[in-house]
């Protein structure tokens, strides 16, 4: 019998590309390969020490605690802690708020745009934004309205210009800190109008802040879900930069009518958060300093930064980039007259890796002359050589 090779895939997931990125990383199992693509947390900022030590008070104090299924929503305890920190450190959670744990705030992308959207409806966006979100938006048919960037975060005119124009844009998304991919900061003037904006034309806004605790220069700002009165904003956060990614533990705090669906939605999915990794997290927030965890962290992203950026000015003065105050990317402009495409395979080459500006684009058709770099993974040695390539080759 012949082998089947002809396989008919569903629409939803037929015209989805894979992560360019994800693509690009699978270069970098060449060790000989300088990897400023990935978007990995710094290895010296994980608290290895305390996780082993709670990891193994669990299974010695709570083992089938740690092994056994839980319910949809979260552990209970972590939940409770949650509500507490969120509430002393960003003022937020209302009556109407509730919140559930997740497994990594990606899947909060995925069950948002579920609870919310039928095929065809639009998801405004930042232009450009983080890959693996709009490829989220995509596996549901929504249409991408990719909104401008500026310095200081999106082009509230051309969201105004958008919401006015088209009533059926479901939710904003927005990455407010040190914005993936191009690490701006929105300032306190947009965070205040964004939420205005999305009060007057009845929009959702959907808060991703994954890298707000990795700032390494000028003031902590609101969150835009800290303004809301009325329910309209679902605000994603994650333990993957603050612990570790591997352990795959987000949340998220929304209007609790929104909060129910999006747990059915989970229960189709994963049926709930392993519940060990719950625990060890739990555990962790119990048992240290978080303040402490985080200045720690901030000093070393702080001096990566230090390190990428002088590199940047010292052997690519060709290349445009505005310092981030915090996160772990740097979005940098090639000249004019340079195709970026040609230029991140001939980094490749020359066996570093770098990110094309066009994986990050609603609009796959568009062009960019962008590329992203990482500052947190690659040792301090192999960034500076890596960079050096980079400017031989421009």
């Amino acid at each position: 019998m012949a082998k089947k090779e002809n396989y008919v895939f569903s629409d939803k997931i037929a015209n989805l590309k894979p992560s360019l990125i994800r693509e690009i990383l699978k270069s970098t199992s060449d060790p000989e390969t300088i990897s400023l693509a990935a978007g990995n947390p710094a290895p010296d900022a994980f608290p290895v020490e305390s996780i082993s030590k709670i990891a193994a008070d669990i299974f010695r104090e709570d083992p089938i605690g740690a092994l056994q299924y839980g319910i949809t929503e979260g552990y209970q305890p972590l939940i409770d802690e949650l509500k507490i920190y969120l509430k002393n450190k960003y003022q937020m959670g209302a009556d109407y708020d509730s919140l559930i744990i997740t497994s990594g705030a990606t899947q909060i992308m995925e069950l948002l745009t579920k609870v919310l959207c039928n095929e065809g409806d639009f998801v405004a966006c930042e232009d450009p934004s983080f890959i693996g979100s709009l490829n989220c938006f995509r596996s549901y048919g929504t249409k991408l309205c990719g909104v401008p960037m500026e310095e200081d975060g999106i082009d509230v005119k051309a969201l105004e210009a958008l919401f006015e124009s088209n009533s059926k844009v479901k939710f904003l998304y927005t990455i407010p800190n040190f914005q993936n991919p191009t690490g701006y900061t929105m300032s306190l003037e947009k965070r205040k109008r964004v939420y205005e904006l999305a009060s007057k034309y009845d929009v959702i806004v959907l808060e991703d802040n994954p890298y707000g605790d990795l700032r390494t220069s000028g003031t902590d700002l609101p969150t835009i879900k800290s303004f809301d009165t009325e329910g309209r904003v679902v605000y994603a956060g994650t333990f993957s930069k603050l612990i570790a990614p591997g352990i795959r533990v987000g949340y998220v705090l929304a209007p609790s009518a929104l909060i129910a669906k999006m747990t059915v939605g989970k229960q189709t999915e994963d049926v709930h958060t392993a519940m060990f990794n719950q625990m060890l997290v739990y555990r962790w927030m119990k048992e240290n300093d978080i303040n402490e965890h985080i200045k720690k962290m901030q000093a070393i992203y702080r001096g990566k930064l230090d390190v990428m950026c002088n590199a940047l000015d010292e052997y690519c003065p060709k290349l445009k980039y505005k310092r981030p105050e915090g996160g772990m990317f740097v979005w940098c402009r090639l000249p004019d007259g340079i195709n970026m495409m040609d230029f991140c395979r001939k980094a490749a080459e020359n066996k570093v890796a770098v990110v094309p500006g066009i994986a990050f684009l609603p609009d796959e058709t568009q062009d960019t002359q962008y590329i992203r770099l990482n500052f947190s993974t690659p040792t301090d040695e192999d960034m500076v050589k890596g960079i050096k390539i980079l400017g031989e080759l421009l």
